[in-house]
């Protein structure tokens, strides 16, 4: 309860005085209503942050600045009656109860009204009433109203507003389109028919439904999440500069979403990014601009981060070759959802159908840059050591858990140090991971002609096993020898299919953007794919990020754990995520070539946090697990945002009907 109340306090010093919140009941309310009683245990963590956040049916609590600006501009007495236009989760009504006499507060989603109801009387707040119904009406039952407050921008001051408002009321609204720029207006009652206005500035609000407002689909509202309500970037801040810049993009199922990245298609390698492995709007937006390259502008290569010999199942489907016999189905092994979901299944169907009847040299293959079965591998170091030495084993496992660069954790090192056993069984880790890479290889070799000739197999073995090796020892070394493999074996398949053959690429942002324009290059001389590729392309390579604010993320807490679908915290102030959610745009391209935007580069240039999720996502510990300092132009050619995302929706293991044993997804 200490650390809410520091935060509290901190919020009130920072986000409100420091911004010119001076209003002595609006700070003694916020400092004395806990908002972390209004969201979800998993968010009160950042209850205190500077940004809107998530709570129930699919909506947001808005964020404490725009709050505190409002309550202030409608200088609410102790002996006034206010009505408030949108409950949400009850924190505004809360605060207003604590301030005035009395409180109506109207929220149209019946759901939320029920539930800020309940919490309400469960902190004793007495003197609001919470009513289902259309806020546009407002409540002509308790009217007139000393200040009307509204959480939602409508087209104009609503009629039922202006007739329920007292002499000498205010009432405080935004008004402007429902996507577009608005305004917030503060509205005074002079008489009968006359109204002061004062323009308070730019805000983004979600717009005002109902019979006096903007006409929406209840259904659909309600099944999506509120867009923040946050003040469009002050001028002359670096969200307004992003905002400038930024080219507004449609949903990725638009046909115009993909036209946008024609300006890399002259690319002998384009590389896209994801800033986690289990966000639906990365795939779906990779696959767009895929199929373009493809249909537009000959690239003929997909290569991703998965296993060489489960890409090869997805390779023999799409381009109709034989079946092979394998060991163990593919994609079955840890994280299975980062490629057995819904959509990479809607790509792969798209590829099939799009190589149909073409020559062999024209079809596009899918192919896998990674290592041989990482993730069974990893299984069989972490079943060896619970057997010979569980504390070793929780050592493999907290270190697997960080296979990213940026997930730091002494600790985790300093347990290494205390148990000496893991050293005595490493040969014999070693020998059996040898084993394993042979009984894939023989799998791997059936796919010779295609893919590989005996001396990449024979390259592919000896890199592994080093890889194991420091892997095992914790060294850092381990992530350089994956990510030249990964280089090495991209360079093997342009090669084989000829100096005019052009490959895209998928992996995670810290494989695709440059590394040594991150703390991971620069304070641990740890280098990347995007780094090589920038290195021996210069600029015939594209690396293109894709980043997110908030939403939902299909991860595991542990590695080897179950696959959850969590909520993913607002973006830190100190990160580039932030000013990007500040800009406004729910989806965007910031194209940062040089020469583009020279200004804005610049000012994007100071390194500051930037956050990766993988296949392991920890909100509890997000600063030390997820975030590390990059420097986002030296990163990327281009910056892909989309500002809320969703979780990827992972297969079932089913047949799917009338689909060959060979197909990948079909077991």
């Amino acid at each position: 309860m200490n650390d809410f109340v520091q935060a509290r306090a901190e919020m009130l010093r920072r986000q409100l005085v420091g911004r010119g919140i001076h209003d002595p009941a609006v700070l003694d309310a916020m400092r004395y209503v806990p908002r972390h009683a209004f969201v979800s245990e998993a968010m009160r963590a950042s209850a205190y942050d500077d940004t809107a956040l998530p709570i129930e049916a699919g909506q947001t609590i808005s964020q404490p600045y725009i709050v505190a600006l409002t309550l202030q501009a409608a200088e609410i007495q102790p002996d006034d009656s206010v009505l408030e236009i949108g409950t949400g989760s009850g924190y505004v009504a809360a605060l207003l109860g604590r301030m005035a006499r009395r409180v109506d507060s109207i929220e149209r989603v019946p759901s939320l009204a029920e539930s800020a109801r309940q919490r309400l009387q469960q902190l004793g707040v007495s003197r609001v009433e919470v009513h289902a119904a259309d806020g546009t009406l407002g409540w002509p039952a308790s009217a007139p109203f000393d200040v009307i407050v509204a959480a939602a921008s409508g087209p104009q001051v609503p009629a039922a507003w202006r007739q329920q408002l007292a002499i000498g009321g205010r009432l405080v609204m935004p008004i402007g389109s429902q996507t577009g720029p608005q305004r917030l207006f503060k509205l005074t009652r002079l008489d009968d028919t006359r109204y002061a206005e004062e323009d308070l500035g730019a805000v983004i609000f979600v717009p005002l439904i109902g019979e006096q407002g903007w006409a929406g689909n209840d259904e659909k509202d309600n099944g999506r999440m509120r867009p923040a309500a946050v003040p469009l970037p002050r001028r002359g801040s670096l969200a307004e500069a992003i905002r400038h810049a930024a080219e507004p993009l449609p949903d990725p199922a638009s046909p115009e979403f993909a036209a946008l990245f024609d300006r890399y298609a002259d690319r002998r390698v384009v590389l896209l990014g994801e800033a986690s492995h289990g966000t639906s709007e990365f795939y779906r937006a990779r696959a767009a601009i895929t199929r373009r390259l493809i249909e537009r502008h000959g690239f003929t290569i997909v290569a991703a981060e998965a296993d060489w010999p489960d890409a090869a199942s997805i390779d023999r489907h799409v381009r109709r070759g034989p079946p092979v016999a394998s060991p163990e189905p593919p994609f079955q092994r840890f994280p299975a959802w980062m490629w057995r979901n819904t959509d990479v299944l809607a790509f792969v169907r798209w590829l099939r159908t799009h190589n149909e009847g073409r020559p062999a040299e024209q079809q596009a293959g899918f192919y896998g840059l990674d290592m041989y079965s990482l993730s069974g591998s990893i299984a069989a170091v972490l079943g060896y050591l619970e057997q010979i030495d569980p504390a070793a084993a929780e050592v493999a496992r907290e270190r697997y858990a960080c296979l990213m660069p940026w997930q730091k954790d002494p600790a985790v090192y300093g347990r290494a140090m205390l148990s000496q056993r893991h050293e005595e069984c490493e040969e014999e880790v070693v020998a059996q991971l040898q084993d394993l890479l042979r009984k894939r290889l023989e799998y791997a070799r059936e796919d010779g002609v295609l893919f590989l000739d005996a001396a990449q197999n024979a390259r592919l073995v000896a890199t592994a096993e080093r890889y194991y090796r420091t892997l095992y020892q914790g060294s850092a070394q381990s992530w350089n020898l994956r990510d030249t493999h990964m280089f090495e074996t991209l360079n093997h398949v342009l090669d084989a299919h000829g100096p005019d053959s052009r490959a895209v690429v998928w992996a995670h942002n810290s494989h695709i953007g440059n590394a040594a324009a991150t703390e991971m290059g620069q304070s641990r001389n740890e280098l990347n794919l995007g780094q090589l590729c920038r290195e021996k392309f210069g600029s015939d390579a594209a690396l293109v990020g894709f980043g997110t604010h908030h939403g939902t993320v299909a991860a595991a807490h542990d590695w080897d754990g179950p696959m959850e679908i969590m909520r993913v915290r607002p973006a830190r102030e100190d990160s580039y995520e932030y000013p990007m959610h500040q800009a406004g745009k729910p989806r965007f391209l910031l194209d940062l070539r040089p020469g583009v935007h020279d200004s804005l580069r610049e000012r994007l240039a100071p390194p500051r946090l930037e956050r990766f999720i993988g296949v392991i996502y920890r909100p509890q510990t997000e600063l030390q697990s997820h975030y590390a300092n990059a420097s986002l132009p030296a990163q990327f050619d281009g910056f892909v945002w989309f500002d809320e995302t969703h979780a990827v929706s992972p297969l079932a293991a089913e047949k799917h009907e009338g689909v060959p044993e060979t197909y990948p997804f079909g077991v």
